[in-house]
């Protein structure tokens, strides 16, 4: 069985409360093998043999039937998890590179289109200082001076690439990393 995370969109924000007790019993419930969480923000480790495809539409459904409100989730290998680390062009060491909290990757329902994403960039390089790259399945942003203050939320972004995304900083993918390979 492989070793999957999920990050499920919109978790404990915006009134969206769930215990994570309650989310791992709800996907055992559901079938899930070895579920468990890192964090309060919906980040889901399991095992599965099912198409990862098809597994995010059965948690989406879990997370609706279950707590009653819409939830994207983004179903990710740990090379994959790792990959949205290392390949983000903002996050590292050295006056070029963002702080781990300002620099997030968004993890993608889908690729957008390389013309909406190239006019995003293009767009907010003329209104703010935030720095965006487009990766495979996951867009890179960095916040630069927070995300509270940035005009990029993932409302207008999910508008703009016309795909759903849920993000994660640098400091909290670490962490979900070390997790997931520690229970590989």
């Amino acid at each position: 069985m492989a070793t999957y995370l999920a990050f499920l969109g919109s978790i404990n924000v915006g009134g969206n409360r769930i215990k994570m007790v309650d989310l791992v019993s709800a996907l055992t419930e559901a079938g899930f093998s070895n579920v468990s969480t890192v964090a309060a923000s919906g980040n889901v480790i399991f095992s599965d043999e099912r198409d990862p495809a098809l597994l995010e539409i059965q948690l989406e459904s879990v997370v609706e039937r279950s707590f009653g409100f819409n939830s994207c989730a983004m179903v990710r290998t740990a090379e994959e998890v790792r990959a949205a680390i290392d390949e983000n062009p903002f996050h590292g060491t050295g006056p070029e590179h963002g702080s781990d909290k300002m620099v997030h990757s968004i993890f993608l329902s889908q690729q957008p289109d390389s013309v909406a994403v190239d006019a995003l960039i293009e767009e907010h390089s003329r209104k703010g200082s935030e720095r965006l790259a487009l990766g495979n399945g996951v867009l890179f942003l960095d916040y630069v001076h927070g995300v509270g203050v940035s005009d990029l939320s993932n409302k207008v972004l999910e508008r703009r690439l016309r795909c759903k995304g849920t993000a994660r900083n640098m400091t909290s993918l670490k962490r979900i990393l070390s997790k997931m390979e520690e229970t590989a």
